[in-house]
């Protein structure tokens, strides 16, 4: 897969593809990641990039013509481009999945006031991280390319993401490591006993448990087995008492 991400600050991505999982991806080809300066599509001689809007008001909009150049310029025919915004679809893991089936997708940072209305023609999708607002683009793109890119095969060991947070539906199950106790908090004797079928048992419960409590809007659209349908009952039993 490729990534492409169209930035006013692309220094703020060195440490991002350099470290860790993403680091990794790349070098094994997994993915790459493109970070392209905005700047240099404008044709203005101090390179900039945005103007005052019409009508008046605070901030400084980006321009439809660079940010056009841009994107005409870094992509094709199987590019999948994507303004990150705060008005977009709010980004979730099914919409990572989806994107970690693309051959390429381009990234659009905004920053300032925002986009000039016009750009929104140019591009396939828009995408917020959430109900809140930053001071660019940046960060929500590497949210999106982080989150794509540990979906696809090689980047990590395909069980690592089977059963994050949201993969099916449901928060993840409470993990535990050494040592087997502390301060009084002792890891569940189900996880040391060596019975596979009472540690799956356990862990689904209590993932229909922890999504229950803290996250009750996704049990709306779950679509519960017949075991499910049971270990809820208990954890209601058990909630209640």
């Amino acid at each position: 897969m490729k990534i492409k991400i169209i930035t006013l600050f692309p220094k703020m991505f060195e440490g991002f593809v350099s470290e860790s999982i993403i680091k990794r991806a790349i070098e094994k080809n997994v993915c790459s990641v493109e970070v392209i300066d905005m700047r240099d599509y404008s044709l203005s001689k101090h390179r900039h990039v945005d103007d005052t809007p019409y009508g008046g008001g605070a901030g400084m909009v980006l321009a439809c013509d660079v940010v056009d150049r841009a994107i005409k310029a870094n992509s094709g025919d199987n590019s999948y481009k994507i303004m990150m915004t705060p008005q977009g679809n709010k980004y979730n893991q099914q919409k990572a999945l989806e994107l970690a089936g693309k051959e390429e997708i381009v990234l659009i940072c905004g920053h300032y006031e925002g986009f000039d209305e016009r750009i929104r023609s140019f591009v396939d999708e828009e995408i917020s991280v959430g109900d809140y607002v930053l001071t660019g683009g940046e960060i929500p793109s590497m949210i999106v390319a982080d989150s794509v890119i540990r979906l696809l095969g090689q980047a990590i060991k395909q069980e690592s993401h089977e059963d994050d947070s949201f993969s099916n539906g449901l928060l993840e199950y409470p993990q535990y490591t050494r040592p087997l106790e502390y301060n009084g908090m002792v890891v569940p004797e189900v996880l040391v006993n060596g019975n596979h079928k009472l540690i799956n048992r356990f862990r689904r419960k209590e993932s229909l448990r922890k999504t229950y409590l803290r996250r009750p809007d996704l049990l709306e659209k779950f679509e519960f087995t017949k075991e499910d349908k049971q270990l809820m009952n208990e954890i209601l039993e058990e909630e209640n008492r």
